[in-house]
């Protein structure tokens, strides 16, 4: 199975907990970055299984409830907008990351992280793990873990970010820079929720 060859490396070698990770949402100007941790039984077959980016938002919202329902252990994690301007994306994308993995409940053998990145300026991954580039199209594990990191963030901003803050139209856009996101910002200026850092552009503009 062409997504299992990084898990079976490590399965070759006698390690049984070996986990996917991967991120979503470090882009938009509002809202967290979230990242999920996913190890599956060997070999475990997933119709469908692929890079979240590749997928509907509907066959995404399907496979989220496979994965949770047939992983052997998974976690999703967050790290909030406010974090992000305190610190920076880089470090927040890697602590969601850390904390995803320590959310498994479980000792792991082996991370597969998605990217070319472990650490940033003030967090990193510390447990065991490769680094894969373009992991979610080549990694089950890490498949599963981007499907259930964006479909929780799309969730949150959609839902409770939306009913929270329903002005900015967050379920239209779910916090990335739109064109319809920059008018609400224009009308109504940055929320909480918004990442003050990435708006430096937009409030130079906006004077």
């Amino acid at each position: 199975m062409e997504l299992w060859a990084y898990e079976e490396k490590y399965l070759a070698q006698g390690l049984t907990a070996v986990c996917g990770v991967d991120e979503a949402g470090a882009g938009p100007l509002a809202g967290p970055v979230y990242a999920a941790a996913v190890i599956l039984p060997p070999m475990c077959h997933i119709p469908g299984l692929n890079d979240s980016k590749k997928l509907s938002e509907k066959k995404r919202e399907k496979l989220y409830d496979v994965i949770v329902e047939q992983a052997a252990a998974w976690a999703v994690a967050r790290v909030e907008a406010s974090e992000i301007d305190a610190t920076d994306i880089l470090s927040a994308r890697m602590k969601a990351m850390q904390m995803a993995i320590d959310g498994l409940g479980c000792r792991v053998d082996m991370a597969l992280i998605d990217g070319n990145r472990d650490h940033g300026r003030t967090a990193a991954v510390t447990a065991p793990h490769e680094l894969v580039v373009g992991g979610d199209g080549k990694s089950a594990s890490i498949a599963a873990a981007s499907i259930l990191a964006k479909v929780s963030r799309d969730r949150y901003v959609s839902q409770e970010l939306d009913r929270a803050y329903p002005q900015y139209q967050f379920a239209k856009h779910k916090g990335y820079g739109t064109k319809l996101h920059y008018e609400m910002l224009d009308a109504y200026g940055p929320c909480p929720a918004h990442r003050k850092t990435f708006l430096k552009k937009w409030a130079a503009n906006a004077r």
